[in-house]
């Protein structure tokens, strides 16, 4: 059986089994290869012929152009060839700090296609975070476009090239046209043999609580492993999908590249300067979007408007990146009748735990854990349990998972060489198997001898009509060790202030147990990595300095304060 039949009947599987939850995760096995390279033994062979749209691209301004799978197969195949007349060879490093264009797409398959390794980064990136990036991922070559190339400047590179308007005026010096590379001939370069275990993707994380991590994916690890990620979506050949995640990042790769290109689904992409929460319900109307994907950010910013009528192409609607709040689902599921499916993964696998379209959900739960996954819980002891840290067995290995970590050869042989990968998210687990999340593990924190969820509390915080996000650490506190703090950013409108803060108190204690109750609160805007993640690290800093000092922010109230007299 060649590499693209293993491929294929496993998809089929998945496909098959869409409704049906128990069958999926009994007979689904990761395919085996000997050798396989997506690009070639996959994307190249569905595409042959295919006419149908693969990718959709629409600005904020300006018509959407839309590229079929034949096309992409072929325009990558040209730009394999024409990176590898730059010297680009297998096992070279490129570095795309590209916005949402269709280089990126046909750069990354021409990558896959030359055995190179694509190093995803963001446009946000500063000129210090390149730097990191070349030194420590040991990068000898750059795509960009005209906005960002001084960013690269002095830096040493093997080649650089310049994404742009064919017609514009030629690239600064030592930058290479990209329609150089578009144009370089037909044919495209020679087939490389990969193995699966060879590298393909080197990603940085996000950096929530450390330095960013180095974190490799294989030929396997990230094309195949995200059939676990096909079938969370609830995807079929044929849909549109629409998924909200920057360049640069996973859930990029995740959705809007090798989850709907395994299915044969479209994938359209509004590549705007600033969210606009009704522009984006006006392009799922016109742009008839079957299955549409949003990180929990951008659906607490489309239930701040009308979401008005359902759009009527729609079947699937799917969160990950961080837990969505249930009342975020509640609303949601009133205004157009379907439920919001959470999933949970990692930049180091694909989707792990999530509700399927065949699994009836339960408010609050990020799922069950997905076809190839055996995931479990381990307490302080290491024993499986119904709470603790969620973690993967290990034996037999899943294929969405990577190897390790490219620059902690310690970190790497205690997380990933023993019976369990420990994921560092905290979780508990329901007599059907549904997965609550509690926190990460640094997050969850004790007061006065209760441990207290983040999430929890949370989840409650943003019910109040004027909260638009919440973020809750530990307050050093003399008597009960550490009170639970609220960091709120509001609606558009809210104004902070003493009433207010009375409001939340009240709120929050109706709906809370007197253990959990918020002691304090803050009005703020909230610190976030540049993909967009609360970075709770960073505020628990900030707390622990200013009760170190003694110190109250104007926008600061406590609870105590606030008390009616008598």
């Amino acid at each position: 059986m060649t590499p693209t039949e293993r491929f294929a009947r496993a998809r089929a599987l998945l496909l098959d089994c869409r409704d049906d939850y128990e069958r999926a995760r009994r007979e689904f096995r990761w395919p085996e290869f000997e050798t396989f390279n997506w690009a070639r033994d996959w994307f190249d062979v569905f595409a042959r012929g295919n006419r149908a749209p693969a990718l959709v691209l629409a600005p904020d301004e300006g018509p959407a152009e839309a590229t079929s799978f034949a096309e992409l197969a072929e325009r990558s195949s040209r730009v394999a060839a024409g990176l590898a007349s730059l010297g680009v060879a297998r096992g070279d490093r490129v570095l795309l700090l590209l916005p949402n264009v269709l280089p990126l797409w046909e750069l990354t398959l021409a990558a896959m296609k030359l055995g190179a390794v694509v190093v995803p980064a963001s446009v946000q990136l500063t000129r210090a975070d390149i730097e990191d990036r070349l030194a420590r991922g040991g990068v000898r070559h750059a795509v960009t476009v005209a906005a960002y190339a001084p960013r690269f400047d002095g830096l040493a590179l093997s080649s650089r090239v310049l994404v742009g308007d064919a017609g514009a005026s030629a690239p600064p010096a030592g930058w290479a046209p990209y329609e150089r590379l578009l144009n370089h001939g037909a044919g495209g370069a020679p087939a490389a043999a990969t193995s699966p275990d060879d590298p393909l993707l080197l990603y940085f994380t996000s950096g929530t609580t450390a330095k960013p991590k180095l974190v490799p994916h294989t030929h396997r690890s990230y094309p195949v492993g995200h059939l676990s990620t096909m079938y969370w979506l609830g995807l079929r050949e044929g849909d549109v999908h629409q998924n909200l995640s920057s360049p640069g990042w996973a859930k990029h790769a995740w959705s809007c590249l090798f989850a709907p290109f395994n299915a044969g689904a479209t994938v359209f992409v509004h590549d705007y300067a600033r969210f606009r929460a009704a522009r984006t319900l006006e392009l799922l109307r016109e742009r008839g979007v079957v299955t549409f994907c949003a990180p929990p950010t951008v659906w607490r910013m489309l239930i701040v408007g009308e979401l008005g009528p359902k759009p009527p192409a729609l079947r699937e609607l799917c969160s990950a990146g961080e837990p969505l709040n249930p009342e975020v689902m509640e609303q949601v599921h009133r205004a157009w009748g379907l439920t919001v499916r959470d999933g949970y993964g990692q930049t180091e696998t694909t989707a792990l735990v999530g509700n399927p379209p065949g699994l009836p959900v339960k408010p609050g739960s990020m799922g069950r854990p997905l076809p190839g996954y055996d995931v479990v819980l381990l307490d302080g002891a290491g024993r499986e349990a119904d709470e603790g840290e969620v973690a993967l067995r290990l034996d037999p290995r899943p294929a969405g998972l990577t190897g390790g970590y490219l620059d902690d050869a310690e970190r790497s042989a205690r997380l990933f060489g023993g019976a369990h990968y420990p994921t560092g998210d905290e979780a508990r687990r329901d007599a059907e198997g549904y997965f609550y999340f509690v926190g990460r593990g640094d997050d969850v924190f004790k007061s006065s001898d209760y441990r207290l969820s983040p999430f929890e509390l949370e989840s409650v915080l943003v019910e109040h009509p004027l909260v638009a996000e919440a973020a809750v650490v530990p307050s050093p506190d003399p008597l009960r060790l550490s009170v639970p703090k609220a960091f709120l950013a509001l609606a558009p409108g809210a104004e902070p202030g003493p009433e207010l803060a009375r409001e939340v108190f009240a709120f929050a204690r109706e709906r809370l147990a007197p253990y959990q109750r918020v002691r304090r609160l803050e009005f703020v805007e909230l610190p976030k990595t540049i993909s967009g993640k609360i970075r709770r690290v960073e505020l628990r800093e900030r707390e622990r300095e200013a009760r170190a000092r003694g110190d109250r922010s104007p926008n600061e109230y406590w609870e105590d304060d606030l008390r009616e007299p008598g």
